[in-house]
């Protein structure tokens, strides 16, 4: 099911400054991750992969992403405390058309010589924030027994003060 990223989330997809990786799978379940900076938000909150290459894997596995119902995600880290992961399913991909071709404009001006293999549009389903202090103490709230047992008999043993 669609869902609206929040301000603060979109804010993070617009920051120039962000490293965002997209990560498909095969068939076989072999995970492909891909940095790329053409990753952002549509005005509709989708997300927008400007893919360059038809023959690159993260193409072929977008494809096939869409033939078997297959999620995708999209990491988004911005400075070591703001790192969300959008996970969403692929709908379509424009290969002609008026959106297509504001895109390809846009990166033989860029880019100079170079093809734009297709526009993919992503439906974003789920955000789970990836900031380590917020999900360390999460789960030290709601899971104690995960603790390593030498935190738990001398807790100051490995501080650094």
């Amino acid at each position: 099911m669609a869902i609206q990223l929040t301000s603060e989330q979109k804010a993070l997809f617009a920051d120039t400054h962000t490293i965002k990786v997209l990560t498909t799978v095969d068939g076989a379940g072999k995970p492909h991750g891909k940095i790329d900076r053409s990753i952002h938000l549509a005005d509709d909150g989708t997300i927008v992969y400007l893919e360059l290459l038809e023959s690159s894997k993260s193409n072929h596995n977008l494809v096939e992403s869409i033939w078997f119902d297959r999620t995708v995600s999209v990491l988004v880290w911005a400075d070591g405390e703001r790192c969300i992961e959008v996970t969403g399913k692929p709908v379509r991909v424009h290969i002609t058309g008026p959106i297509f071709e504001r895109y390809y404009v846009d990166v033989r001006s860029r880019l100079g010589d170079v093809d734009l293999s297709g526009v993919w549009i992503i439906v974003p389903e789920q955000v789970t924030d990836e900031n380590f202090w917020l999900k360390k103490a999460r789960e030290e709230s709601e899971r104690p027994f995960f603790r390593h047992l030498d935190r738990l008999a001398k807790p100051d043993i490995y501080s650094s003060n």
